[in-house]
Parts: C-alpha cells; structure tokens; sequence
C-alpha cells in the first residue's frame, strides 16, 4: 500500500518533467541579446546594447545554418553602418540616422513581450530614435516574429509602429533614399563581390535594371560555404525581402546595390508627415530559403503574407504578463 501511495505522488511530478515545450523560443541573453530558435537551433538574434548607434539582426542564417547576411561592407569601411539587418533613415526632423558619424542614436527603451510557441516565436520592443544631444525625435514599437517552416527554412516578420515622441508632436521624414529597412547579405552571395543575383517581383535581374523601381519583393540568392576541412562545400540559399500590402506606399521602390544590399525605400520620391493621430506602421518579411530564387515559392508566401493578420499588444492579460500579444485580423 505504501509503495501504491508514493507512486501516485510522483505521477504528477513525471507528466511535469515529460511536458511538451514550445519549438519556437526567443531566449533573452547577456549582454542585451536575444536569441531566435527553432528546436534548439538559432535562427537570428536581437543586438540592441546601446554601444551600438542602432539595434541589429545579426546573424540571419540560412537553412543550412551558415549566415545569410554579414556585418558591414566587403571593401569599403565607411559603410560600417550596414548591420547584417536593421532599421535606419537618413533624414528625420533634419537628423542623419543612417551613417555612424552624426552622433544620432537608435536605442532600445525597454523589451515589452517575449512570446513562444510551436508555430512562431514574437519579440515585442519600444525603440527610441535620439538626435546628437541626446533628444528623443521619434518612437519605434517592434514586433518581431520567427515563423519555422519546413526544411530548415523560415521567416522573419517584422510590423513598426512609428509615432512622435512625447516631447513631440510630429516626425518629419524628409525624401530620402535611405531608410527604413534594410539587408546586407554575406559576400558570396552578393552580385560583386560573389556570385549571387538580384531579382524583383517583376522579374527583372540586377541592380540596373532593379534600382528605383517599384516591386511587391526583392530577393538575394547564391553560394554560401558549410562544413570545414575536407567536409568544405557551398551550397545555394537566400533571402526574400516582402513589401506588404498594406504598407503606406506598396509596392515600395527599392534601393539595391551589386555590392550585396538591398533596402526597402520608403521616403525615395517623396517626404512623409507621422503625427500622434495618424503613426506610421510598416510591415515587412524576411524568408530565409534552400536553393535560387523561386518566384512561384515567392508568390505563395507573399499571397500568406498578405492575408496573415498583424500584431497587437496586450496590457495585463494574465497573471505574472505586463504586456500580452496577439495577432488580429487580417482585415482589422
């Protein structure tokens, strides 16, 4: 009887310790770091230490494991502001948020919600966009989720909410080529400086015929190098880059180079006022994939993307959670 007894006191103790945990985890870490996985494997991962004049996705692997984008320019110093991953703008309220020389500073206030799942881990953010004497000129709330696919693949969807401060009552976003979203992928996989391609929705290949112009998507593949030793080998991946519909502006023009980046530009013909009433929120997708561009596996994941409803915060919705998230409909 007394071994029956003690059997039942630790069956529930075993069903705890068997408990299925979510696949998908975003892990905070050391150092203001916060890691994107799937089964165990990192997929990407948030730098937001303020040494750094603005936060950053660093690394974005491919499926393979290898990362898809690098830190900085291949031969050209002066375009250390080109972080693997990142939000920038060149002219706002008259500031430089672009280069790393102007003193202007995108910092990270405070994390707002860390999400797990089976089917997609969400990190929720407040940003703060601050001028060369410390001023605050705008505020960024960001979402960013981590979606698992099947073969190693996945996306990353990122939805800012761009609003004035609360010393401000507006955010002039003068025209600019530069800004808001932007990738730089690795080496190899630039046109350049590798053997990679360039190509848009509409087809067209390379950055001439592609610079400037409208397009629903951007994508950047070629050969990236696994293993080591004698086990060294490349093989083909890359990164689609989704504009979404509805997106202020969609489809919006591109500023592509052959040197191996590629940016969403938002402000390229013309400036744009945010103000309390009316912010400004983007949505954009990154798809890390196996092999070349495809442009039919493109057009399905932009059909999803488009009809998959965006994020909303939570204030408070259960026990021990100061800030839930949820996504609402897609036509909300």
């Amino acid at each position: 009887m007394r071994l029956f007894l003690i059997l039942i006191h630790l069956a529930p103790l075993s069903a705890a310790l068997t408990q299925t945990l979510p696949l998908s985890e975003v892990i905070p870490l050391p150092d203001n770091q916060a890691t994107f996985q799937y089964r165990g494997e990192e997929k990407t991962r948030w730098h937001f230490d303020p040494k750094y004049p603005r936060p950053f996705f660093y690394p974005f692997t491919g499926p393979s494991g290898a990362s898809l984008t690098r830190m900085g320019h291949p031969g050209a110093p002066n375009h250390d502001h080109h972080l693997s991953v990142w939000f920038a703008h060149h002219k706002l309220n008259g500031h430089n948020f672009w280069g790393n020389s102007s003193g202007t500073q995108i910092r990270q206030k405070q994390w707002l919600t860390y999400h797990d799942s089976d089917t997609e881990a969400i990190m929720g953010s407040l940003l703060g966009w601050y001028s060369e004497d410390g001023v605050e000129q705008m505020e960024q709330e960001l979402v960013a989720a981590m979606i698992p696919k099947t073969g190693g693949e996945y996306l990353l969807e990122l939805q800012s909410t761009f609003r004035p401060p609360a010393n401000a009552e507006k955010v002039e976003l003068e025209q600019t080529n530069f800004g808001f979203f932007a990738v730089r992928v690795a080496k190899s996989i630039s046109e350049h400086f590798g053997s990679g391609q360039l190509t848009n929705s509409e087809g067209q290949i390379s950055e001439k015929e592609i610079f400037g112009k409208p397009a629903r998507w951007m994508d950047y593949s070629g050969p990236v190098a696994i293993g080591k030793g004698d086990e060294r080998k490349t093989v083909d991946e890359g990164i689609t880059f989704f504009d979404h519909p509805g997106n202020p502006r969609y489809p919006t023009h591109w500023h592509v180079r052959q040197d191996g980046w590629m940016g969403a530009s938002f402000g390229m013909n013309e400036a744009y006022t945010i103000t309390k009433d009316e912010p400004l929120v983007l949505r954009y997708l990154l798809y890390s994939h196996s092999g070349l561009y495809d442009a039919d596996k493109a057009g399905k994941i932009a059909k999803e993307f488009g009809q998959r409803g965006g994020f909303k915060l939570i204030t408070k919705p259960k026990s021990h959670i100061h800030i839930g998230i949820e996504r609402h409909d897609a036509e909300k």
